[in-house]
């Protein structure tokens, strides 16, 4: 096997590791349900179990541990029996690795989902059967949070959706209460675009279907949670894709002329860089060639997407941090005129009066929202005309940007496609942007 065979094969052995979140609305059981698949796959420790089965702020009747607790770590989230923070867990069985963010799930927190979102390989969207409306003339009303955290991972390009109706021991496991729920989120998600569906009925709190299959449900013929969790493929082939490279920070060292080096430092987000490969500079449009590639320890002849490495050139050339290099032969698109899909997510509305920074990989460039295209309604998936954002809105706008940007876009490669607003007053985050090209 050869250099680039062994690097691709550890890449994709690491894509063993599923990063996953859960969503849904309020009170769906989303805390509850990574509690349990901690606690019955034996991803916590005694001391953890036993902090939380004497924990002040309990949801649970009698001596019933609160599995919740686990990841509602907040003063506040115990308190009011919500996630408000988005909280990551570790755990492992023997067939896989798993990284859980369990995201808040009201509407006010909707921009701590899109943050956990962005990362993840898999969603689970919860849907409490309670909670539900069954109409009299068979047509199901689901959830409006349902609704949008479902279009936000669509935006996303999140690659697989678990829908997990939850709750089902409050219905007496009824199958015909399962397929309706099923019937009626595959038409929205059809609407929506959304295409590897997996439903699963289970009960968070009692267990049933989460790590081990329940005779309550015995109807219920395909895997559980966890066999489903293990069996999604999540390998990426982006080591194929261009090659892209944000610079990150510009090395050197101090000393004479004689030792001189430069150096530039980041992480490889897509394709793959060898020894002796010509390079093109964005925006600023210099070639150059690959001399060396270096790590902390050793120098590589290759490296592909997902490695932090330090890349010299034969050419002394014009980098800066903000700047990407591209292979010459497939570059990025650059552009002063962005069109992208903008969720909103400041409690002060957009003011296309006003400048932004926009942040896109490591640069950073001021830039101001032209016009709304189209404001997309959650419910219908209708697009319509707006004059304004707020709060959880989801648009398709025009942005203008002082400096050029190399972007691709976010259906071709997320990492190099995606950016977010940030108020230049208050530096906080007001929106994240999915950029199109066509």
């Amino acid at each position: 096997m050869n250099a680039v065979e062994q690097l691709t094969a550890a890449v994709g052995r690491e894509r063993g590791l599923l990063r996953f979140i859960t969503a849904g609305s309020v009170d769906d059981g989303k805390s509850t349900l990574i509690g349990r698949l901690l606690f019955d796959s034996k991803g916590i420790f005694a001391d953890q179990l036993d902090a939380i089965s004497r924990a002040k702020h309990k949801r649970t009747v009698g001596d019933t541990i609160d599995l919740s607790l686990l990841t509602d770590g907040l003063e506040a989230e115990r308190e009011q029996g919500i996630t408000i923070d988005v909280a990551y867990r570790y755990f492992a069985t023997p067939k896989r690795k798993f990284i859980i963010a369990d995201t808040p799930g009201h509407e006010q927190y909707t921009r701590n989902m899109v943050t956990g979102a962005s990362t993840a390989d898999a969603v689970i969207i919860l849907i409490d059967v309670s909670k539900v409306k069954l109409n009299d003339d068979g047509s199901v009303d689901l959830l409006t949070q349902t609704k949008r955290h479902s279009t936000i991972a669509h935006l996303l390009q999140i690659e697989h959706v678990i829908v997990a109706v939850n709750k089902m021991d409050l219905v007496n496991y009824d199958q015909t209460v399962y397929e309706r729920i099923i019937g009626a989120y595959q038409a929205f998600a059809d609407q929506l675009g959304l295409k590897d569906i997996r439903p699963i009925p289970l009960s968070a709190l009692a267990g049933d279907n989460v790590v081990t299959a329940s005779d309550k449900l015995a109807w219920y013929k395909g895997p559980t949670l966890i066999e489903l969790l293990e069996s999604l493929n999540v390998y990426d082939a982006c080591h194929d894709e261009p090659f892209r490279f944000p610079v990150q920070l510009v090395a050197r060292h101090n000393g004479h002329e004689a030792n001189d080096f430069r150096g530039y430092m980041g992480r490889i987000e897509a394709g793959k860089i060898s020894k002796g490969d010509k390079l093109l500079v964005q925006p600023g449009g210099q070639t150059a060639t690959v001399k060396d590639i270096l790590t902390l320890d050793t120098s590589l002849d290759t490296a592909v997407v997902g490695q932090s490495v330090t890349i010299l050139l034969d050419e002394y050339v014009d980098i800066s941090r903000g700047d990407m290099l591209v292979g010459a032969d497939r570059p990025a698109t650059l552009l002063k005129t962005v069109k992208a899909d903008l969720c909103w997510l400041s409690e002060d509305a957009l003011d296309i009066r006003r400048k932004y920074w926009l942040k896109h990989t490591t640069r950073q460039v001021a830039a101001r929202v032209t016009g709304i295209d189209t404001l997309l309604d959650i419910n219908t998936q209708e697009r319509r005309p707006a004059d304004i954002l707020k709060l959880n809105d989801i648009a398709t706008v025009t942005l203008n940007v002082a400096q050029a940007l190399a972007v691709d876009d976010y259906q071709d490669l997320r990492s190099t496609g995606a950016f977010i607003l940030i108020d230049e007053v208050t530096h906080q985050t007001v929106a994240a942007g999915m950029i199109h090209l066509a």
